[in-house]
């Protein structure tokens, strides 16, 4: 087992830990504990990347300034699929009102301009730092790109489970397969950080669905 299995294992469950106190415990400010994890997680996943071969990183932040449209395209693009998700889930399950309207009621939290800055700079970026750039990537390598994409997007949905909430679930689990499939297209973190800050900007802020 290489050194990036291995230390993807603690990460994750670390993971696990820092998502029971986000979404169980409750015990600080959610918008503050989620930066911390999603940053601390992103810092430490570059850091054992680089220790692993600095190569590694130069291939996960290559960019191409058409990186930039696919991130925005892609950003509207699950956009309109939860808006329209959003619509037929109500219809389908009696609690999917319920459980949708309680996930934006972090958003009384703080401030959202504050929020929406937290998502589109640290929040976002980070997951896609460390859960395509760490989990999904050294599960390719390990065990080819597909099953890579597969297993770390029900990973990243089923870390999202210790909230007891069937639609965030779903939802991070659809994101998952989403930007997942986005890396494993692009080979680059780049279209998913820009298409992962700006919809987490546009759902949450600027065009919630509640």
């Amino acid at each position: 087992m290489n050194k990036r299995i291995i230390f993807g294992i603690i990460l994750i469950i670390l993971a696990v830990a820092f998502w029971i106190e986000m979404f169980v415990l409750k015990n600080y400010s959610f918008w503050i504990e989620m930066t911390i994890a999603a940053g601390f997680l992103a810092l430490v996943s570059a850091y054992i990347n680089h220790l692993c071969g600095p190569e590694i990183n130069y291939r996960l932040y290559y960019f191409k300034f058409s990186y930039l449209f696919i991130g925005i395209i892609s950003a509207a693009v699950l956009y309109l699929i939860f808006f329209s998700g959003d619509k037929v889930s109500v219809m389908i399950f009696n609690f999917a009102n319920e459980q949708v309207t309680g996930i934006y009621g972090n958003k009384t939290l703080l401030e959202p301009s504050i929020i929406g800055l937290l998502l589109f700079f640290v929040i976002g970026p980070s997951e896609e730092i460390f859960w395509r750039g760490f989990v999904q990537d050294a599960l390719a390598q390990k065990l080819g790109e597909n099953a890579g994409w597969l297993i770390g997007a029900l990973i990243y949905g089923c870390i999202h489970f210790v909230a007891w909430n069937f639609m965030l679930f779903s939802a991070a689990l659809i994101c998952g397969l989403f930007w997942g499939y986005i890396f494993k297209r692009y080979k680059s973190l780049w279209p998913g950080i820009i298409s992962h800050a700006l919809w987490d900007v546009t759902i949450f802020i600027l065009l919630p669905v509640r």
